[in-house]
């Protein structure tokens, strides 16, 4: 006897397989390598141009596809779970090999940043992503004075500056505890860092106890995303730390494609009555630096964000409207941090530029290389002045050895000690800053 076959299933991966063969028949490669590049959602594919075939048939062929490669993962158990799916084609994992080769790789360190120049532009890098993540949350200053305030160690006139300095605390925090595991200690931890003196004191670090919370369009007052219930936050939690922790072989997840996951599972989840999006920031900063990705620390990703600020909510609607699929959410990420990177090289350039007009500072007896810059800095703007604590901070040195090279630079009379009170001082252009720059 011959065995019956199985029923044919018309759900079955096969009849995907062969529906997508004969859809994409009618599709031309250049069509589909947009629409896979750059994970395209309905509202973008069905305006593209077509022939022989209507945008809905390429909006299945497009999901047939995706579902064909996808993977999914649950974070928490049972009636609580929250699945979502994901997708990494091949557009995605050229990025990726290209992020893990500048990102990780020590030989691109030593091409890309001399010793000195790692000091300079990692407090960059600090001082830019605090003022943007502030500003993506609605802080409103400018960067001149909240670089001044950060740099000269000033105290917060406002909720605005109060936030910078928060994200600025939090990033030097996950500096220094990059290579630790995550905990709800160390999350309540980064949240009391990034909403210190701007929440009421009650909410710090706490779990939200009320399913009060929305996220709104800040145009429209349209509800736009309801978190899970304050019920079960603990066991989503409790199942977030385990995903951020854990990463085995036999379910591996690239570490940026990770990072971005878990940075839109606390923005979705929102366990906090306030700051989520600073804190889902600073997880995504904390887990590319713990899995050693370097260079992270040397970027402004939330500048980056700022500018893109309606494609990175965007991001998190697709994937809550097309079946919790976090895809959109890791491309934007990628994009981001592929342009963070193009711009940093950009910036490195500038001032590799400027470095070289300190040969002139440098050529006097006795001038080191912070010195000529302190006197760079002034050259380029005669308002210019500097503190002892800002010359700390700028180059990150002990307050002897700041104080050292400024007063040094004042015995030289390069520049003029002026008293604004008994202890404090301020450094001025001196008398003979003219008759050196002159030769």
């Amino acid at each position: 006897m011959i065995e019956k076959a199985p029923k044919f299933k018309v759900d079955s991966p096969i009849f995907f397989g062969v529906v997508s063969l004969t859809l994409m028949r009618s599709l031309n490669k250049e069509l589909i390598d947009k629409i896979d590049s750059k994970y395209l959602y309905w509202d973008k594919i069905k305006h593209l141009p077509y022939k022989k075939i209507t945008p809905e048939e390429v909006w299945d062929y497009t999901k047939i596809k995706r579902f064909l490669h996808e993977k999914s993962l649950k974070i928490a158990k049972d009636k609580n779970a929250l699945s979502f799916k994901y997708t990494v084609n091949d557009f995605l994992q050229e990025k990726l090999h290209n992020l893990d080769f500048n990102f990780g790789a020590g030989i691109q360190k030593e091409q890309l940043l001399t010793d000195l120049d790692k000091l300079q532009y990692l407090n960059n890098a600090l001082m830019e992503e605090s003022i943007f993540s502030s500003m993506i949350e609605g802080a409103t200053t400018t960067r001149v004075k909240a670089k001044d305030m950060l740099r000269k160690n000033k105290k917060p006139k406002n909720k605005s500056e109060q936030m910078i300095l928060n994200n600025y605390k939090t990033i030097q925090y996950i500096s220094e505890h990059q290579n630790e595991n995550i905990s709800k200690e160390e999350l309540a931890e980064i949240h009391r860092l990034v909403t210190d003196s701007t929440l009421e004191e009650e909410n710090i670090g706490v779990y939200r106890d009320n399913n009060e919370i929305n996220v709104v369009n800040e145009l429209t007052g349209e509800i736009v995303h309801t978190p899970p219930s304050f019920e079960i936050l603990d066991e989503l939690m409790i199942s977030f730390y385990d995903f951020f922790n854990k990463n085995p072989k036999e379910n591996f997840i690239h570490p940026i494609v990770k990072a971005s996951i878990l940075h839109f599972l606390i923005g979705y989840i929102h366990p906090f009555v306030d700051g989520n999006g600073r804190t889902a920031r600073a997880i995504f900063y904390w887990y590319l630096l713990k899995n050693g990705y370097w260079l992270t620390e040397y970027l402004s990703i939330s500048r980056v964000i700022m500018k893109t600020k309606g494609q990175y909510e965007k991001a998190y609607l697709y994937t809550e409207i097309d079946e919790m699929d976090v895809t959109y959410f890791i491309h934007y990420q990628v994009k981001v941090l592929i342009k963070a990177f193009e711009e940093l090289k950009t910036y490195v350039t500038k001032k590799k530029k400027e470095q070289s007009k300190l040969l002139k500072y440098l050529k006097h007896d006795a001038i080191n290389e912070r010195q000529a810059t302190i006197l760079q800095k002034i050259e380029e703007d005669n308002n210019r002045f500097f503190t002892v604590k800002e010359i700390e901070n700028m180059f990150s040195i002990t307050n002897q050895t700041a104080r050292t090279d400024i007063e040094e630079l004042v015995i030289k009379g390069f520049l003029k000690k002026i008293a604004i009170n008994k202890k404090s001082f301020n450094y001025w252009k001196g008398d003979k800053f003219e008759k050196l720059t002159s030769k």
